[in-house]
């Protein structure tokens, strides 16, 4: 188990039901006191039961998870996650406002055009003066132990959002995959995510070739 850490104060501001192509779920809104965020949660089942559960954070991605962008596979994953979650029949996703990795939506777009000159997706936030990741998981830690679950089967493929739950309080049961299916505008972004961010990524065929 983690060392028990402060948590910053979390509040509750709206629930309501929220149907999906995905299933039943339940729809928070947080706001944690202690840093100007937003959270928010999709619930499903009795997420304070003894057994850890299931538990994707992702990050907003805009162009990902709302056009259907197929530079990166972020939209891919939190459809993935909400799978899971509805097979499970219980689960929780912080869905956390951090655009671009922290970066927020205006350096994104200057970073894809960086990308459409041949940078990686590290290099090109560099060369704009920012951090390659600029995201934080004390809030989303926060929420989950307001929500009665400071063990968790964490969803992701980025052993760097294992670590900080940990640091924050909470304990990484177990962590599961999320395997993507790559596409030819996207094999770029998922190399470099293995060979410089340290992800674990399970790829499946590419147009019926093994990845």
């Amino acid at each position: 188990m983690p060392e028990t850490v402060a948590a910053p104060a979390v509040t509750l501001h709206a629930t309501a039901k929220l149907p999906s192509r995905h299933g039943n779920f339940l729809i928070q809104a947080y706001r944690v006191d202690d840093l100007p965020v937003e959270v928010a949660c999709l619930l499903m089942g009795d997420i304070s039961a003894p057994e850890p559960p299931l538990v994707r954070l992702h990050s907003e991605c805009l162009t990902g998870d709302a056009f259907g962008s197929l530079r990166c596979d972020c939209g891919e994953q939190l459809a993935l996650a909400m799978e899971l979650v509805a097979e499970e029949g219980r689960g929780v996703i912080l869905y956390l406002r951090q655009e671009g990795r922290g970066i927020g939506l205006v350096n994104k777009i200057r970073a894809y055009a960086l990308q459409d000159q041949g940078m990686d997706t590290l290099d090109a936030n560099l060369a704009l003066g920012l951090p390659a990741d600029n995201r934080e998981y004390a809030s989303a830690a926060a929420v989950l132990r307001h929500l009665g679950a400071p063990r968790v089967r964490l969803m992701t493929n980025n052993l760097a959002k294992c670590r900080a739950l940990e640091e924050n309080g909470v304990a990484v049961e177990e962590r599961i995959g999320l395997a993507v299916r790559p596409n030819p505008a996207n094999l770029a972004y998922l190399d470099t995510k293995v060979r410089r961010m340290g992800h674990l990524i399970e790829l499946l065929e590419l147009d019926g070739r093994p990845a």
